[in-house]
């Protein structure tokens, strides 16, 4: 425990393992802490499409192994757990998880973010019982059966025409009277045949007994409300909510300036306080994706090189 890191990552998506390969390459004794499996919400996407000289048809799993395989091979040391607590008043930066106290001289944030919830009675009752957030893990769950995704994002899209590998039919649940999905993307959707629309509809309740039987829905236009069951002998049918995402800044609450939840950086990833990074989707920014995620990552570990010199 007395051991001083030069820099400690928290956060192994694309951010906190690019700012690792930068920062070992720099020769920087580097700690990576990380709550659960490398790799982020990229783990959860169809494919990567985007990624500038990715592999064509590989999936944001197989992405992720490659990125995590890439940046071990550097020879960062890892630490597991969430972090609960931080200290970041002083030169030398404490992050404390439930079982451990780490110190560095510099710290780099890519905690990423999380699924937003739906917040309709049954919502939680049912997750993991026909409610889902992820379609890539739940998918192979639902084949042969009816599957409703709810939002009308780029995610939401996306994840509708991976589901629709393995569902006889899926329909798209958004609020509005058109996709808020790329162009590009809502073009490649309705060429799939077996991806529906119910458009203006927002969902009021999720029911059912073992399992997810009873979608409650309204017209948010008519006020008509109506009730989506089981095909024909289906005994579930799925539901997978993808309604926007949480940054994961709650420890750095009243530690870092935070704007509309997500963590305020210049250019260069600085923070508000000395000797501390962001990077990725927790920081404030237009655009969220892998590819500025990685680039965030390898700016803040030179940035962060160039603090210690």
């Amino acid at each position: 425990m007395n051991r001083i890191y030069d820099v400690i990552i928290i956060g192994g998506g694309p951010a906190g393992l690019s700012a690792a390969i930068y920062a070992r390459r720099a020769n920087l004794d580097t700690l990576l802490v990380e709550k659960a499996t490398s790799g982020g919400q990229i783990l959860v996407t169809a494919a990567i499409e985007n990624y500038p000289g990715g592999v064509k048809g590989e999936s944001g799993a197989e992405f992720a192994a490659r990125l995590a395989e890439q940046a071990k091979s550097f020879g960062y040391e890892e630490a597991s757990g969430e972090v609960t607590r931080v200290d970041f008043s002083g030169p030398e930066k404490i992050v404390a998880t439930a079982d451990a106290e780490y110190r560095s001289k510099v710290v780099i944030v890519a905690t990423g973010s999380v699924p937003s919830l739906l917040g309709v009675p049954g919502e939680m009752d049912y997750a993991g019982r026909g409610v889902s957030y992820c379609a890539t893990c739940d998918g192979p769950f639902f084949r042969d059966l009816d599957v409703y995704v709810v939002g009308g994002g780029e995610s939401a899209v996306e994840e509708a025409m991976h589901l629709s590998k393995f569902a006889r039919q899926v329909t798209i649940i958004h609020r509005r009277d058109e996709l808020r999905a790329t162009k590009s993307t809502q073009e490649r959707v309705k060429k799939c045949e077996n991806i529906g629309f119910l458009l203006d509809t927002v969902v009021k309740e999720i029911r059912g007994e073992a399992l997810l039987n009873t979608l409650v829905v309204e017209n948010v236009k008519t006020g008509e409300v109506k009730e989506i069951v089981p095909h024909g002998n289906d005994s579930t049918m799925g539901v997978f909510i993808f309604v926007g995402n949480r940054p994961q800044t709650k420890v750095f609450e009243g530690v870092l300036d935070i704007d509309g939840g997500y963590i305020v950086t210049d250019s260069d990833m600085r923070t508000s306080v000395p000797g501390v990074f962001a990077a990725g989707d927790v920081r404030k920014k237009d655009l969220r994706q892998v590819v500025t995620a990685a680039a965030d990552g390898a700016i803040a570990a030179f940035m962060a090189e160039r603090e210690l010199q």
